[in-house]
């Protein structure tokens, strides 16, 4: 089969557009034509040997993560799903084991090809709303799974204002509209010419990416992109006793945002605590989610999208359709 192919550690521009074998599903798995895949960081990340210590790569590696596609093999013991489901969701790939939560882990060989392995006992799996394209399906399960987590563990109350860095990425447009909907006050950080779209998706206010436009006492802040060690000037926007929720590594100490009246809190839900993948197609199909995609690729371009996601300025989720 043809894949986006990673055959030893290094830039996304060292990827190729390769034939690998065809994975089978064993016990308890299923394989899945894919129809669209999404860029996500962990694509970038872990095939440029940042995390080689804990999670070593074995290669050739195919890259991706949130898929849409249809079921088209079942192993034994699978009653879920059958062959002609059409399904989507998120699977981290094998290496990751140990970090892809304690009780069903969501594991795959790579959603950048045309055919992937899955396990079926998992939340992060589910059915397609029919409303759903195939690659609005494939947009939303990593920034949907992630802004419900945000939303869940915030707990924002109507009239509070919500600071949001990184609002142009895919878990921020996923966010803002959730942001919206809770009748918050939201500031999100955009370039001039993103924030009609922003605006759009529910931001109140845009501001530039500079420290300097930050605003201050706001109730809430979401760390959606910078470094978890690099967050001082986002910590000062931010009142007395109100909360700073990031999601990137490294995992942040409260030490580092040289605030002790703030509570930082790192979102990362890996075991589906605050809903799974059907709690996501629900959402989006009552509009309620909407998948924001930037940049379309075919399968022949996926190494060019991988290289975009790193490189260049994007709105919402580059989707390779396959």
């Amino acid at each position: 089969m043809k894949a986006v192919v990673v055959t030893h550690y290094g830039p996304p521009e060292e990827y190729t557009i390769g034939d690998v074998p065809v994975p089978r599903p064993g016990p308890g798995q299923l394989q899945v034509r894919i129809a669209a895949a999404s860029i996500n960081p962990a694509d970038i990340r872990l095939p440029s040997g940042a995390f080689h210590d804990f999670a070593p790569l074995e290669f050739p590696h195919v890259p991706g993560n949130d898929f849409a596609g249809t079921v088209s093999e079942v192993g034994a013991g699978v009653v879920s799903y059958r062959v002609g489901d059409e399904i989507f969701g998120q699977a981290v790939p094998r290496a990751l084991r140990a970090m892809a939560g304690a009780n069903r882990p969501s594991l795959s060989t790579g959603s950048l090809a045309e055919y992937a392995v899955f396990e079926a006992d998992t939340p992060f799996l589910a059915h397609r709303p029919a409303s759903l394209t195939v690659e609005q399906a494939a947009a939303l399960p990593t920034t949907g799974l992630t802004a419900r987590a945000l939303m869940a563990t915030a707990k924002i109350q109507p009239g509070e204002t919500v600071l949001v860095i990184g609002a142009t990425g895919g878990v921020g447009t996923a966010v803002l509209p959730l942001l919206a909907a809770a009748k918050a006050q939201v500031i999100a950080t955009s370039t001039t010419a993103d924030a009609p779209t922003l605006r759009a998706l529910g931001a109140t206010e845009t501001i530039g990416y500079a420290e300097a436009e930050y605003p201050s006492n706001v109730d809430v802040a979401f760390n959606l992109t910078l470094p978890s060690d690099q967050l001082t000037a986002v910590a000062a926007a931010v009142r007395p006793g109100g909360r700073l929720l990031t999601i990137t590594y490294p995992v942040p100490e409260q030490g580092w945002i040289g605030r002790d009246d703030v509570e930082l809190l790192f979102v990362l839900d890996m075991d589906g605590t605050f809903g799974g993948m059907r709690e996501v197609g629900e959402l989006a199909a009552r509009g309620e989610l909407p998948a924001t995609i930037g940049r379309r690729y075919p399968l022949d371009q996926g190494v060019q999208a991988c290289v975009d996601f790193a490189r260049a300025h994007t709105t919402g989720k580059l989707v390779v359709t396959i």
